[in-house]
């Protein structure tokens, strides 16, 4: 019995999936040892045949937990979990992505619920950067309050604000948590600052009465405390969250539902498993749903009408408590679960009783301002790291992912070429990055933004930025985004920091692509720079000249140190000796704005003469190693990156050097 329960329970906690042959490689939700444990304690309620619990929606809190990066949203829901007695393995347990993890960013919205004082607290983390704003837009709708979580060093920033107008157009009334108090620099002046800001912040965005009536906490999510009243140290006893969890249970209104209408789900969440098929979460409108109902799958047609796309039962019915899910029997309306038993529905459909007809209105979700072209990889170094080759399973990849992420779309082209559109070249370079780890191959196209045109005029997408920067590197700063069609909009000393700067601007998205590598080596890393989507706005014209020319090789073979010796004059190195080149790969940046055709495989000549200056003499520079977001910063519209498991290469879109010449030839004619 053990087996089968432990091989259920493992493979209700799998991470995205998307076929065997698709995604081999599976992520575990949580740790082998918390299912062993879980599973035990699965067995003897069932042993003790325990009731299942209440549908009663009074006792039902639906929370999102909202903020910009890196002001403290995962450490918070670490505490609040502690708090209410779940087991955490690790910090940060609701990053279960490993790069999540790695970046020390949340990726995909999660949603877990806690006891608390005779009430469950469905608690949703969402993304706090604006290229993952559509886990935002599509989760926000399933719950009834928020938490809004500000740095009080640093306040309100352009996610923030981001975030925040999500929250306010459902009509959501949030809980104002000013996190880190207990830093050196935060004083309670600095606090009623701060909070002037994000009243402000609200007016702004258009929030009601009810809404700018906001209760304030103080908190350390690092100490693991909350508190009603400004304090840097609170009582031994009063070191907990406490009083947050009690905030939310008196501001945070219960879901209004009625149990006794026809079963209705709009779906915001899907994952796929092995053994259960698609698991569709989402929050229970109306109505209970019990295991082995019949159900059926809707969705909008076009034209606004509601079609019936499937027919089954319930097979399993789940819920996320702690960080362990747990099956149960039934749900009712307000309710947040995940459900199994339907092969065809998705996010944005509706999941209901036989007997309903009409779908729920889906989640309307911002356009895409940025695209990219994935392809097959045609280089002559193709094939030797990755498994994933042909064009066939990038699309059926690329197709998975916009099944289920709705801020991507995806777009067949010509010869086995795909158009990603997404919100930025960080979501976009995170679907790569997972791509590459699970053995494609793959040529990407430079970003390219997505204008509009209203009543003949072109718009492009505008960004607001925010940067923090010494005195001394606002002038290099501001120089190189005047080059990118940057205008400033505010600047001023940041409070708090003697010697800062803070610069508040709109500048184009084609303009920032690739200008954060740019600005950490403009400000020597001290400086910090935050970017939102603002709107469109009329096109400001073409950028000044943003990177300089590149070298390229016209040799194929192995690079050798005596060639790189002769070329480091040139410019920047972007390869060592030793590794494989071949013609129109990209080896480094040209010291002048023009492109330069060198041979990096060229080796010495052997003579019978004897010399002192023997190869292992030769010292080279450390080469400039690109990360794939630089990459794709860094790449111009006549080059490609070649995106491999184990390399990432630069390269030219032709690479006959002869037919890149007559083709700049024909360019200036």
């Amino acid at each position: 019995m053990a087996g089968p329960l432990l091989r259920s329970l493992w493979s209700n906690t799998t991470r995205r999936s998307f076929s065997s042959s698709q995604s081999p490689h599976l992520k575990s939700r949580f740790s082998l040892s918390s299912l062993r444990a879980f599973s035990a304690a699965t067995a003897s309620t069932a042993a003790a045949g325990a009731p299942s619990s209440s549908l009663d929606p009074n006792r039902l809190r639906n929370v999102a937990v909202i903020a910009h990066v890196d002001h403290g949203k995962t450490t918070l829901m670490d505490r609040i979990l502690r708090q209410c007695g779940a087991d955490i393995p690790h910090e940060r347990a609701m990053d279960s992505i490993n790069l999540e993890r790695e970046r020390g960013i949340t990726i995909s919205s999660k949603v877990t619920s806690v006891f608390w004082k005779d009430n469950e607290l469905n608690m949703v983390d969402t993304p706090g950067h604006a290229d993952f704003g559509g886990e935002v837009e599509r989760v926000v709708g399933m719950v009834e309050g928020a938490i809004l979580v500000v740095d009080a060093g640093e306040g309100p920033l352009a996610q923030t604000k981001f975030v925040l107008a999500k929250a306010l157009t459902y009509g959501l009334r949030p809980i104002l948590l000013l996190n880190k108090v207990d830093r050196p620099s935060v004083s309670e002046e600095r606090c009623d600052e701060v909070e002037s800001l994000v009243f402000d912040l609200f007016a702004n965005l258009g929030a009601t009465e009810e809404q700018l009536d906001f209760p304030v906490l103080y908190a350390s999510a690092k100490e693991g405390w909350a508190s009603s009243t400004f304090t840097k140290e609170p009582p031994a006893d009063a070191k907990n969250m406490s009083q947050l969890l009690d905030a939310v249970v008196k501001y945070v209104p219960p879901p209004k539902a009625d149990l006794d209408e026809p079963f209705l789900m709009l779906v915001s969440m899907m994952e796929k498993d092995f053994y259960l098929g698609r698991i569709l979460t989402g929050r229970v409108s109306s109505g209970v749903v019990r295991v082995g109902d019949k159900i059926s799958g809707l969705r909008q047609t076009e034209t606004g009408s509601s079609e019936k796309i499937e027919e089954a039962k319930v097979v399993k019915l789940m819920k996320k408590k702690g960080t362990t899910i747990v099956s149960i029997d039934a749900a009712g309306a307000g309710d947040i679960i995940c459900m199994a038993g339907l092969t065809a529905p998705s996010i944005g459909h509706t999941v209901a009783s036989v007997e309903v007809t009409t779908a729920l209105p889906a989640v309307e979700l911002d356009p895409p301002t940025i695209s990219m072209t994935f392809g097959v990889n045609d280089s002559p170094l193709a094939g030797r790291d990755g498994t994933q080759l042909t064009g066939g399973k990038i699309g059926d990849r690329l197709l998975a992912e916009a099944e289920t992420n709705l801020a991507i779309n995806v777009i067949p082209g010509l010869s086995e070429s795909f158009e990603v559109q997404g919100r930025g070249e960080l979501q976009l370079g995170i679907l790569i990055e997972n791509m590459r780890r699970e053995g494609f191959e793959l040529s990407v196209s430079p970003p390219k933004v997505m204008y509009k045109t209203e009543n003949k005029l072109k718009l492009e997408p505008i960004e607001e930025v925010i940067i923090e920067i010494n005195e001394e590197h606002v002038g290099s700063v501001m120089e190189a985004l005047s080059h990118r069609r940057a205008e400033v909009t505010d600047m001023g000393p940041v409070p708090g920091n003697d010697g800062r700067t803070r610069l508040t601007l709109t500048c184009p998205s084609r303009g920032l692509v690739g200008y954060r590598c740019v600005f950490s080596s403009d400000t020597r890393g001290t400086g910090f720079m935050h970017r939102a989507f603002l709107r469109y706005e009329k096109y400001r014209g073409p950028l000044g000249n943003v990177r300089k020319g590149v070298l390229v090789s016209m040799g194929y073979g192995t690079i050798t140190s005596h060639s790189l010796m002769g070329l480091e004059a040139r410019g920047t190195l972007f390869v060592s000796p030793g590794l494989d080149s071949y013609d129109g790969m990209i080896i480094g940046e040209h010291s002048r704005d023009t492109d330069l055709d060198v041979n990096p495989v060229k080796a010495k000549e052997l003579t019978n003469i004897r010399s002192a200056n023997k190869d292992e003499n030769v010292k080279l520079s450390p080469p400039r190693l690109m990360t794939l977001e630089e990459a794709i910063g860094y790449v111009a519209s006549d080059e490609l990156i070649e995106v491999t498991p184990k390399r990432i290469r630069l390269r030219k879109r032709c690479l006959d050097v002869t037919k890149r010449k007559s083709q700049s030839k024909r360019a200036k004619d």
